[in-house]
């Protein structure tokens, strides 16, 4: 056992947690900082348990899984090294001052109220007696394995868990999986007291998330993710301050899962998708071959003889409610945005619109930005963005922000009312990092308006931001977006107004040189396979 973050016990100056875990995954590291930041003068203890894998363990587990899933686990296993090598590994953590460096391990490690102890068994003598040393008030599991009762009922007020399922009646893993797998109209997330059985302890908390018409396993993990540590918080601060009141779970008989085999997962996969006809396989087939094909060639050094650009996705929606030209699903956004994290170089907005020419790169030079201020924006995009260290702009309209009013493209799609961005929302949003810009107050036409109306748009767009948000500049991104919504007279108007830059939406990448009055950008929907995204995102595609 080595120590591996400074603090030490000292002077006992607020109550003491001891967290039990078996990795330090983003979702454990944001549930300790979001709780350190929520209740003061805490000390902690984080207990990782990270087993040496010999060779005999590595084979062991291997033959297991080969007789519970047969024959599927041999190219599963292949498929998994493939894609590990084809995104060098995983995504590198963000640093400063990106969106999330908060959360990163080095972070986390310069805390000087956490200490972080690394063992090979949580419950080998070592590691129980660095525990009653530390003498806590409450142990914490975040996705630890099962403990005994001799490390878990060690803190004075005893040990609670993070289940994310819905108990009694989802016990065990993985999280969502069981729920679809079940038909369940929403996933359940538990905070309960740990005892001598699997997920059977009293309940000190519960949340759900419900579930969208095109809802994933993967989606619905993102969600639950952040629901977690809201509902985690709650559970603590309850037991630090003895305000807590354990209850029985309903039922004794809850059915206990395990995780599933290959077979059950292809199964959901294709039930949650739905038929898919031979023509449509065909054409996805040969388009994604297309692209595998330019990105393999891109690796290859064509990258070399390009001229250097940088590409500026734009989004507008992130949601599994609707799948249309205006949105992509929650998973798909989480897969794009590791993506980027693991093999890009993620500009702000910025950096983009600051730059005359525009550098070469050994890596393919990105920036994100969104339009329209749709609430999905804040409740799934920004925590995924977060995640992956992705800085991005959301240029909104000010005046359909916190309001029912709908985009004229909603109506005209005869959409219901699609929630908004409050202010206080977009408040938080320019907390955790990301730019805030304007999209006009109604999101007009900037060609197709008078001049006095757009003129006069454009005014109050840029004080509405400056006295909501203390915005001291602004960049601009015009409505509709394509080359017949902006003349050079309303252009004109932009730059009087005391824009510093303007974005289209008509699509291409900004190749050698940046016009910071024309930033084009490429639409992202749902429409795009990831081989597809990835060939847009090299800048192959006008």
């Amino acid at each position: 056992m080595s120590e591996s973050a400074a603090g030490g016990d000292g002077a006992r100056s607020g109550q003491r947690i001891v967290v039990f875990t078996g990795d330090m995954s983003y979702t454990v590291r944001k549930g300790i900082v979001e709780i350190d930041d929520a209740i003061p003068g805490l000390k902690w203890l984080v207990l990782i348990c990270s087993p040496r894998l010999s060779l005999r363990r590595v084979l062991r587990s291997q033959i297991q899984n080969l007789k519970r899933n047969g024959w599927r686990w041999i190219p599963y296993q292949v498929r998994d090294l493939w894609r590990r090598r084809a995104s060098r590994g995983v995504p590198r953590e963000p640093c400063d001052p990106v969106p999330g460096c908060e959360y990163t391990t080095k972070a986390l490690r310069e805390r000087p109220n956490i200490r972080i102890e690394t063992v090979d068994d949580l419950h080998e003598v070592a590691a129980i007696e660095c525990v009653r040393r530390f003498e806590p008030d409450l142990g914490l599991s975040l996705a630890a394995p099962i403990l005994r009762r001799t490390l878990f009922a060690v803190p004075r007020l005893g040990s609670i868990n993070l289940h994310k399922g819905k108990l009694p009646e989802f016990r065990g893993m993985p999280p969502a999986f069981w729920e679809l797998w079940h038909d369940a109209s929403s996933v359940g997330c538990s905070v309960h007291c740990i005892d001598d059985k699997l997920d059977t302890g009293h309940l000190l908390g519960e949340s759900q998330v419900s579930r969208a018409r095109h809802s994933t396993v993967k989606g619905l993990q993102l969600e639950v993710d952040e629901v977690a540590i809201g509902l985690t918080t709650s559970a603590v601060r309850a037991m630090l301050d003895g305000t807590a009141v354990p209850r029985p779970q309903q039922k004794a008989d809850g059915v206990t899962f395990r995780k599933p085999t290959l077979v059950q997962e292809a199964h959901l996969r294709a039930r949650l998708a739905g038929p898919v006809g031979v023509p449509q396989r065909l054409k996805s087939a040969v388009k994604d071959g297309l692209a595998a094909a330019v990105i393999g060639s891109h690796r290859l050094g064509l990258s070399r003889l390009l001229a250097p650009r940088v590409t500026v996705l734009l989004y507008h929606r992130v949601t599994d409610d609707v799948r249309d030209n205006l949105t992509v699903g929650v998973e798909q956004f989480a897969r794009q945005m590791e993506w980027l994290a693991a093999r890009c170089r993620v500009l702000s907005i910025e950096e983009v619109v600051a730059m005359d020419t525009v550098p070469r790169s050994d890596e393919p030079l990105l920036a994100v930005t969104f339009d329209d201020g749709y609430f999905d924006n804040y409740w799934h995009a920004a925590p995924i963005l977060r995640r992956y260290g992705i800085p991005a702009a959301f240029f909104v309209s000010t005046g359909i922000v916190n309001s029912d009013k709908s985009f004229p493209h909603d109506i005209g799609r005869g959409n219901p009312p699609i929630p908004k961005m409050s202010w206080d929302q977009l408040r938080e949003m320019r907390r955790w990092g990301f730019t805030v810009g304007s999209h006009m107050v109604n999101h007009i036409d900037c060609a197709g308006e008078p001049e006095d109306v757009v003129r006069r748009e454009l005014a109050q767009s840029l004080r509405d931001l400056r006295e909501q948000l203390g915005v001291g500049y602004s960049i601009f991104a015009y409505p509709y977006g394509g080359r017949r919504h902006m003349t050079a007279e309303r252009l004109e108007a932009v730059k009087e107004a005391g824009y510093v830059a303007c974005l289209s939406a008509y699509g291409g990448s900004n190749i050698g040189r940046v016009d910071r009055f024309n930033v084009l950008r490429s639409s992202i929907s749902n429409e795009f396979s990831d081989p597809c995204f990835q060939r847009l995102c090299l800048g192959l595609r006008r």
